[in-house]
């Protein structure tokens, strides 16, 4: 649960004109970030941004849970995100295969045998905000919804499943690929460009995996998030003792999911926000004195 979907709902909660405003202004940081995240074009992120606050006013007073606002207000926003998404030139088909994500041989020989690939310095690489946000415009939407709202926004894997309608089990499924999607792609860009060609030439003839190694990959995020069943875990931590370039590739997925979580959030234009909340709320100024009875 966000903070400030809680905080929203406090100052809703008083019922005074005060309280509506500064709760706006935190819902407007809130659906500006997704937005950008989902969208990544600020024109769109403004738009959103403004239809989903406008829609938001007559049905505030109404919410008691921070749980039923945030679903609400994040269903929205993604409705409209994705009905004005700009398609990426770039984007893959719309289901992402395992296999293709996961890597072959050749990659695994060489994240065993650089040391520099580790996860300080796949971090470092992988700080720069354009870089990610780029990454993430290329997953198809159900893909990229459920990254952004589970890795970004920090909600429960309940949460994101009422709010895309998919079950739990989807949705794991479904994170577990783009977090590997996005990973793929910043290693791609990762390795210098002449170690990457030696490579190629090096592997073209080789492209399987070790079979052991094949088996653990659908479960890496299960384990990284601590949602592996006890067995399961323990076979799958037996493997990666004796298998380095496994334990390379769980470090840099790991490092993945953690710059999903720390991207920054972007913040609405100042000027914008402000006559918006103005405009709502002698909209909603208006509204309530008409329904007001007289004496």
């Amino acid at each position: 649960m966000r903070a400030e979907i809680e905080r929203a709902v406090e100052l809703l909660q008083r019922g005074d004109d005060a309280g509506l405003e500064q709760a706006l202004a935190l819902l407007q940081n809130t659906v500006f970030s997704f937005s950008m995240r989902v969208c990544g074009h600020r024109e769109d992120a403004e738009d959103t941004m403004q239809e989903v606050l406008l829609k938001s006013v007559p049905q505030l007073p109404k919410f008691d849970s921070p749980k039923a606002l945030l679903v609400w207000l994040y269903k929205v926003a993604k409705n409209r995100c994705l009905m004005n998404r700009r398609k990426s030139k770039f984007a893959p088909a719309n289901e992402l295969s395992l296999d293709e994500l996961m890597p072959d041989r050749a990659e695994l020989e060489q994240l065993s045998a650089d040391g520099r690939i580790n996860p300080e310095a796949f971090a470092i690489h992988s700080e720069q905000a354009s870089r990610l946000r780029e990454t993430v415009q290329k997953l198809p939407p159900q893909y990229r919804i459920v990254l952004v709202l589970r890795d970004m926004e920090a909600l429960t894997e309940d949460e994101v499943a009422e709010i895309t309608g998919v079950r739990p089990g989807t949705v794991r499924v479904r994170l577990h690929r783009a977090r590997l999607f996005v990973r793929k792609e910043l290693m791609r860009t990762s390795l210098p460009r002449a170690r990457k060609k030696a490579l190629v030439q090096r592997h073209s003839a080789d492209k399987l995996r070790p079979a052991q190694c094949k088996a653990m990959f659908a479960e890496l995020s299960d384990y990284l998030d601590e949602k592996l069943d006890d067995s399961l875990c323990d076979q799958l931590e037996a493997h990666m003792n004796g298998c380095s370039p496994c334990q390379a590739f769980v470090a840099t997925l790991a490092a993945t999911i953690e710059q999903c979580r720390r991207s920054p959030e972007d913040c609405p234009p100042p000027r914008r926000a402000s006559k918006l909340r103005e405009q709502l709320m002698q909209n909603y100024q208006r509204v309530t004195a008409i329904l007001r009875p007289t004496s």
